[in-house]
C-alpha cells in the first residue's frame, strides 16, 4: 500500500491525501485534522515493517520447534556412553509421555542455577533421587525382555500366523501413568467348549 501526500495547506495540515492499493486503483480522502496527519505518518513507520515480515515470514512451527543443542550427557549408567545430548533430550521426551512425568520427576531442582526463561535449572546428573533409579531398574527390565525373551514369545495371530511379538516399551504397561493403576478385567460372560469346574458333575 503506498501513501500519496497530494497537497499541503501548512506545515501541520494535510488537504489530499491519495491512498494507492493497486496499480489501477486509487482512492484520495479529504481531511483537514492534526489527528489523522499523524495517523498517516504512523502508517509510513508500519509499512517498511509489514514489508519486512513478508520478505521474511517467520519459520513453520514457531521458534519453539528448534533448540539449542543439548549438551553432552554425564552420569550414563543404562543408556550407551556414546548417547549424545539430543539423543537423550528425545528419549526423555518420550518417557514423559509414556509416563505422564515431568522432568522433575526424576531429577533435582539446582537452586544455584537457572535457565534463560528464568526457572530453575536441573541437576541431571545427580542420582539422589528414587525415581531416577527405579527408572534406570525398569530399563534394564524392558531392555533384557526386549532381548531375551520375545524372540522365545509368537505373537499369534490367525491371519498372519505366528510372528515375533512387539517389543515393549515404559509405555506398555504404564500408558501414562507414573503410577499405573492395577488392571481388573471386566466381568464378561465368554463361550466355552468346556464346562466350567463348579459346573462339573461330581462323580
Amino acid at each position: 500500500m503506498v501513501f500519496e501526500v497530494v497537497n499541503l495547506l501548512s506545515r501541520f495540515f494535510v488537504d489530499t491525501i491519495a491512498v494507492n492499493s493497486e496499480p489501477a486503483r486509487s482512492l484520495r480522502l479529504k481531511i483537514a485534522s492534526p489527528l489523522f496527519s499523524a495517523v498517516v505518518a504512523l502508517a509510513f513507520a508500519i509499512t517498511p515493517l509489514a514489508n519486512s515480515q513478508e520478505q521474511h515470514p517467520p519459520a513453520p512451527g514457531g521458534a519453539g520447534e528448534h533448540h539449542r543443542p543439548a549438551p553432552p550427557p554425564t552420569n550414563l549408567k543404562v543408556l550407551p556412553k556414546d548417547t549424545t545430548g539430543d539423543q537423550v533430550h528425545e528419549i526423555m521426551h518420550k518417557w514423559e509421555a509414556e509416563l505422564g512425568a515431568e522432568c522433575t520427576t526424576c531429577h533435582t531442582v539446582d537452586p544455584n542455577r537457572k535457565m534463560p526463561n528464568g526457572r530453575p535449572a536441573l541437576n541431571f546428573a545427580d542420582d539422589s533421587k528414587a525415581e531416577k533409579n527405579s527408572a534406570r531398574l525398569m530399563y534394564r527390565m524392558v531392555e533384557d525382555i526386549n532381548k531375551n525373551y520375545l524372540d522365545k514369545v509368537a505373537d499369534t495371530d490367525h491371519d498372519k500366523g505366528h510372528e515375533k511379538a512387539e517389543a515393549l516399551s515404559c509405555g506398555t504397561c504404564h500408558r501414562g501413568h507414573v503410577h499405573p493403576p492395577v488392571f481388573i478385567p471386566p466381568k464378561e460372560d465368554h463361550d466355552h467348549d468346556h464346562p466350567s469346574p463348579h459346573t462339573e458333575a461330581k462323580p
